[in-house]
């Protein structure tokens, strides 16, 4: 029997800001405000399955399954694969019925970053959907050679996009790219060029959230330094026009500052899928 009422089914991501600029190995602490909010944040976005970015420590994931079970009574499972440098990582919560497997880290997907942070694959089924998952979190840096680096991760990525629709028994498959792009659609063209893997992924955030923000800066209207692409073929699950920002700091009740202080300097993204 199925674990789903509906026909659609919603996939976001979300940088949780964990990275700690005064100790790197500390990340967000399992008993503290900021957890307890993220905790709610999630709750309130409902989502079935969450890419989440910067994770920090890698046992933060565990703590937000166990928040949302024993506070909102929203049993999510989750699944990481840790970075083999640094303490930030990408990883994904999912609730029961969504099958996350054969979670892996794409092998050089790093660039010329030599310790930057590595891509996640997974095997997604929800129902009917089913699609390969790619969470990132790419090099931030506005100056020409860390757009550079950037560059270097994103034709990794991309080629490696072109040889998944290429491999038997995939060809077909929809392909999902979303996480922290660090880069800003109409000015780190070379980025967006590479990242498309010979023009196969439609970033359908750079045209939804045309007018949109997702992250948080001290001041002035903030960017749109996340991403969410599709497939460009074959994607027929993804419902067109679906993908949102999703107001998290309104649904919590919360300016835009006091929400980058308590809870996170970016917004989640939500999209929806067709399951049947």
């Amino acid at each position: 029997m199925s674990e789903f009422k509906h026909s659609l089914a919603r996939i976001a991501v979300w940088n949780l800001a964990g990275f700690n600029q005064f100790n790197s190995a500390v990340g967000i602490s399992p008993n503290s405000k900021r957890a307890k909010s993220q905790a709610e944040g999630l709750a309130l976005l409902d989502a079935e399955l969450v890419t989440l970015v910067e994770v920090s420590p890698v046992s933060h994931i565990t703590r937000l399954a166990q928040l949302l079970k024993d506070e909102y009574d929203l049993p999510y499972d989750h699944t990481i694969v840790p970075q083999p440098h640094g303490n930030i990582h990408i990883g994904f919560l999912h609730k029961k019925g969504v099958e996350v497997s054969n979670a892996k880290l794409i092998a050089g997907s790093q660039g010329s970053y030599a310790k930057g942070r590595r891509a996640i694959q997974a095997d997604v089924k929800i129902g009917k959907f089913r699609a390969i998952l790619i969470g990132v979190h790419l090099k931030s840096g506005r100056d020409a050679s860390e757009q550079k680096k950037r560059d270097s991760q994103c034709k990794k990525i991309g080629k490696h996009i072109a040889e998944l629709r290429k491999t038997p028994g995939l060809t077909r498959r929809t392909i999902m790219l979303m996480g922290d792009f660090n880069m800003i659609p109409g000015q780190d063209v070379s980025n967006f060029h590479h990242l498309g893997g010979e023009d196969l992924m439609d970033f359908v955030s750079c045209w939804d959230l045309q007018d949109r923000y997702s992250h948080i800066l001290p001041k002035g209207r903030a960017n749109l330094l996340d991403g969410f692409a599709v497939s460009r073929t074959y994607s027929t699950d993804y419902v067109r026009g679906s993908l949102r920002l999703f107001p998290m700091h309104w649904t919590m009740d919360m300016g835009r500052e006091v929400f980058k202080k308590q809870v996170s300097d970016h917004l989640p993204f939500v999209a929806s899928v067709r399951i049947f």
